[in-house]
């Protein structure tokens, strides 16, 4: 050890180098990682998807616009009737519906029945008195998408004072477009 010693503060020696306390200590910790991002809400990615399923709904409604209507009319091609362009509309993003306007007014769960509670791609229905007979795709701003027999054509319309005024009056609404913690809803029927 003396010779160690010896070597290290020979004459000249300590000169050449410098010596500082710490630098026989170990190095001082590495600053921690920083903390990680607090979690997102359990459910916020489902919100944002059903958002995004949504718009997606939207488009591929309104690209529909100017198709022929056609009783019994379920494709661009032949055309559509009001549940013929909901079903292809909806089951084209994988969301099954029933057939019928009376039979798709009973899937998925009800809505309100303001403006205010709708969201873009519930359904909206019409009819007089307890019977629905049309139905069409709230798309936002109070409007809607929807096969007409009185334009001949698929046509979007506000809701409260449709274009054309065949339209029956507005008596509901479904989600089958669920929104929160909740999965797509798989309708009755």
């Amino acid at each position: 050890m003396g010779a160690l010693l010896g070597a290290l503060f020979a004459p000249g020696r300590i000169a050449a180098q410098s010596w500082e306390p710490d630098s026989l200590l170990p190095p001082p910790p590495s600053p921690s990682p920083a903390p990680a991002p607090a979690p997102a809400a359990p459910f916020a990615a489902f919100s944002a998807s059903a958002a995004s399923l949504r718009d997606s709904l939207v488009a591929l409604a309104r690209a529909q616009i100017g198709r022929r209507y056609r009783i019994g009319g379920e494709t661009p091609d032949k055309g559509f009737d009001c549940s013929g362009l909901v079903r292809y509309v909806m089951s084209g993003l994988r969301v099954p519906l029933p057939r019928t306007a009376s039979q798709q007014a009973h899937a998925g769960s009800p809505v309100a029945r303001e403006r205010a509670a709708l969201r873009p791609g519930d359904l909206v229905t019409f009819g007089s008195g307890r019977r629905i007979s049309h139905i069409g795709i709230y798309v936002g701003d109070g409007r809607f998408v929807h096969a007409s027999t009185t334009a001949g054509r698929v046509i979007e319309s506000a809701l409260e004072r449709p274009l054309y005024r065949r339209v029956k009056p507005w008596r509901g609404a479904r989600r089958v477009i669920a929104t929160g913690d909740t999965a797509v809803v798989v309708p009755k029927g």
